[in-house]
C-alpha cells in the first residue's frame, strides 16, 4: 500500500514538470512574440493574488521574508534567468547546462536536510545530462558567458527553492493553495519591474492571446505549482529534482506532434537515458508491511509460556 502511495504521488508531482514541457508550446503558438518577462510575470502574479483572496492568509512573522525567498528562488529570479539563458544560448545549449540540477540538489540535501548520497545519485545525474543533451543539442554552438552563467544561475536557484521548501516545510495552519499563493505573488511582484522596464505592455491583445495567458494562470502556474509544492512535502529533495527532467522531453514531444519538428533516434534515445535517470534517481521503495507480510512474521511468545516446564501427564486411572 505504501508503495502504491509513493508511486501515485511521484506521478501526480511529475505531472507539474509536463505542465512547464507544454507552455513552451503555448508561448509561441499563442502568445505576443518575443514577450517572455510578459508570459512569466503574467504566469505568476494574477494566479498567486487569486490564490491570496480565496485563502485570506498572509504569512506571519518569520514567514514574510520565507516566502519572499521561495517566491524567488522558486518563481521569480528562476524564470527570469532561464528565459535570460535561451535567448543568449542557442542550440540547446541553455537545457544542458538546466540539467545540471539534480547534482545541487544531492549537495544542498547532503548538506541542510540530511538526505543521504548514494553513488547511484552520480550515475542519476550524468545520464540526465547526457540525455538532455541527446534530446535538445543541435551542432556546435558558441558559449556566451553572460548566458551560461544564467542557466548555472537558473539551476541553482530550482535547486535551491527545492531544498529550502523542503527544510521550511508549511506552517502549521496554512493550506497549500494559500502557500503556493505566497509564493506565486512574490514570484510575480519581483518580476513586474522587470517586465514593465524591459518589454512593456503589449500593443494589443487577441483571443488566441487571453487563451494562451488563461492557461498559463490556470494549468502553467496555479496547477502546476500546487502539485509540485505537494511533491516535495511528500518526496525526497533529490526525488523531486529529477522529475523536472521531464519538461524537456514534454517540449520536444508536442513540438514533434503540433509544430511539424523531426524526432530522430538519437532523441528517442534521450528520453530514454532521462527515464532512466529519473527511476534511478527516485529512493528504494517502501516494504510492503500489510496482512500478508505479517502472515510471515515469526510470532513471538511471551516469556512466561516460553519458560513454563512441560506440564506433566496425569497417572491413569485404574479400572
Amino acid at each position: 500500500m505504501k508503495s502504491r502511495r509513493y508511486v501515485l504521488t511521484t506521478a501526480l508531482t511529475g505531472l507539474a514538470p509536463a505542465v512547464w514541457g507544454s507552455t513552451y508550446l503555448v508561448t509561441t503558438e499563442l502568445l505576443p512574440p518575443d514577450r517572455p518577462l510578459l508570459a512569466t510575470t503574467v504566469r505568476s502574479l494574477p494566479g498567486g493574488l487569486v490564490l491570496l483572496v480565496l485563502g485570506r492568509k498572509l504569512p506571519v512573522g518569520i514567514w514574510w521574508w520565507r516566502a519572499l525567498v521561495l517566491g524567488v528562488l522558486n518563481i521569480g529570479a528562476f524564470n527570469f534567468l532561464l528565459f535570460v539563458a535561451a535567448y543568449r544560448l542557442p542550440g540547446g545549449i541553455a537545457a544542458v547546462i538546466m540539467s545540471a540540477q539534480p547534482m545541487f540538489v544531492v549537495v544542498l540535501a547532503a548538506l541542510l536536510l540530511s538526505e543521504r548520497i548514494r553513488a547511484v545519485h552520480g550515475l542519476a545525474c550524468a545520464l540526465g545530462t547526457g540525455g538532455v543533451a541527446l534530446l535538445v543539442f543541435r551542432g556546435t554552438a558558441s558559449l556566451d558567458t553572460a548566458g551560461a552563467l544564467a542557466a548555472v544561475g537558473g539551476a541553482l536557484c530550482m535547486a535551491s527553492g527545492i531544498t529550502l521548501t523542503k527544510r521550511w516545510g508549511r506552517p502549521e495552519g496554512v493550506g497549500l493553495l494559500t502557500f503556493t499563493g505566497w509564493q506565486l505573488a512574490a514570484g510575480g511582484l519581483v518580476l513586474l519591474p522587470f517586465w514593465l522596464s524591459l518589454e512593456g505592455p503589449p500593443d494589443r491583445l487577441t483571443s488566441s492571446h487571453v487563451l494562451g495567458f488563461a492557461y498559463l494562470v490556470g494549468v502553467g502556474a496555479v496547477l502546476s505549482y500546487v502539485v509540485w509544492f505537494r511533491g516535495i512535502e511528500r518526496l525526497p529533495a533529490v526525488a523531486v529534482s529529477f522529475l523536472a527532467l521531464g519538461s524537456p522531453v514534454v517540449a520536444t514531444l508536442l513540438g514533434y506532434l503540433f509544430k511539424d519538428e523531426t524526432l530522430s533516434v538519437l532523441q528517442v534515445v534521450g528520453m530514454a537515458v532521462i527515464f532512466l535517470a529519473v527511476v534511478l534517481g527516485q529512493p528504494r521503495p517502501p516494504r510492503p508491511s500489510g496482512p500478508e507480510s505479517a502472515a510471515t512474521r515469526p510470532v513471538a511468545l511471551p516469556d512466561a509460556v516460553r519458560t513454563a516446564p512441560p506440564r506433566s501427564r496425569p497417572p491413569d486411572r485404574p479400572t
